[in-house]
């Protein structure tokens, strides 16, 4: 269960304070140029200590490709690959080693498990995300010969919301900024809001939306491959990953067949394609060519500066403050994380489809 991915396939390894992180990425096709300042930039993206919110931990995310890659380009065969930890501090968690932290996973793991390692949540730590990093830029230099763009940024934090069309959007922008919004002005009240929150030791949760544009018709396996649970599937995996909402989601609850069907016309290239998409991109588990969009919402980072009360390993009652390095909020860090799991699910697709 620490692989993901049938034909295009990673497994990732290690823990928030081991020595290393990283993966291997079983399936790639052959004869692709790798780009390594690409998987540079997106775990850029990803990295802490880019703002005063952002956990101050100071980590370099070089990769090493072992193995895969030959004068530059992929071979076809496992590419595994290592980031190692060079500003792991063990220490601040020694006062937490006994004590299961509200909200975190300290507690199931050690039930499940009977030991765990509890240095930064080991295993649980939104650290070993990176390794998703490096598989998802990867699969994007595959889905780029392909003309397939996928793109991430936020939409909402605490209750400072975009509510503008993705459409309307130059949607670039969210790399101009530390709260990932492409709204200038929604962009500075988000940053304001964070830093509210920082001051009163307290974490705030947030939405972001993807995007997937020039996907082709026909990828997703009914009944039980369709595209957009294995989708939801990725994107739940991430850490702190609360809800799922693809196309219009829960507003299509409350409206009716005449306002939400996706009525068709011909297009320019002479093929069918919607007026509306309010399916987001998908219908009957198999893409149809149109945009694929979808909204990820995650809860509030369960760190805070704050006395808390919980249990420890002894079956008392007792109060805490955490100490350590930590987010204020999972976004914008979180936003090449959901783009690199979308082009992990659409690169496995689109080999499955063309397998047949």
């Amino acid at each position: 269960m620490n692989s993901i991915g049938t034909l295009f396939r990673l497994t990732t390894f290690g823990e928030s304070h081991g020595e290393a992180i990283g993966g291997i990425v079983d399936g790639m096709p052959a004869g692709i140029v790798v780009d390594e300042n690409l998987i540079r930039e997106e775990l850029k993206r990803r990295r802490t200590g880019q703002s005063p919110t952002a956990s101050q931990r100071q980590e370099d995310d070089e990769v090493r490709l072992l193995s895969g890659v030959f004068e530059g380009k992929t071979t076809g065969t496992p590419i595994a690959f290592i980031i190692e930890n060079t500003d792991a501090k063990p220490a601040d968690y020694e006062p937490m080693r006994d004590i299961y932290r509200p909200s975190h996973a300290d507690y199931v793991y050690q039930q499940k498990y009977g030991h765990r390692d509890h240095r930064g949540g080991g295993r649980a730590s939104a650290r070993i995300l990176a390794s998703r990093v490096v598989a998802g830029a990867l699969a994007k230099m595959v889905l780029k010969k392909e003309n397939i763009i996928i793109e991430a940024f936020t939409s909402q934090i605490g209750n400072i919301t975009l509510n503008t069309d993705y459409r309307q959007l130059d949607i670039s922008k969210a790399k101009t900024n530390t709260s990932g919004c492409p709204d200038t002005e929604k962009a500075k009240q988000m940053e304001q809001l964070l830093s509210t929150i920082k001051k009163e030791g307290d974490s705030v949760g947030g939405i972001a939306t993807c995007v997937i544009r020039n996907c082709p018709v026909g990828l997703g396996e009914p009944e039980f491959g369709k595209f957009h649970a294995s989708l939801a599937a990725a994107m739940l995996s991430i850490n702190a990953c609360r809800a799922f909402e693809i196309g219009d989601g829960w507003l299509a609850a409350g409206s009716r067949g005449s306002l939400m069907n996706d009525e068709l016309t011909i297009g320019e290239t002479k093929k069918a394609v919607s007026k509306t998409n309010h399916s987001g991109g998908i219908i009957g588990g198999i893409t149809t060519g149109e945009d694929i969009f979808f909204r990820v919402a995650f809860k509030p980072i369960p760190t805070i500066m704050r006395q808390q009360q919980t249990v420890n390993k002894q079956g008392k009652e007792v109060t805490f403050t955490a100490s350590g390095r930590h987010d204020i909020c999972v976004l914008p860090r979180v936003l090449p994380i959901i783009e690199s799991m979308a082009a992990i699910t659409l690169l496995d697709y689109l080999l499955i489809s063309r397998s047949r």
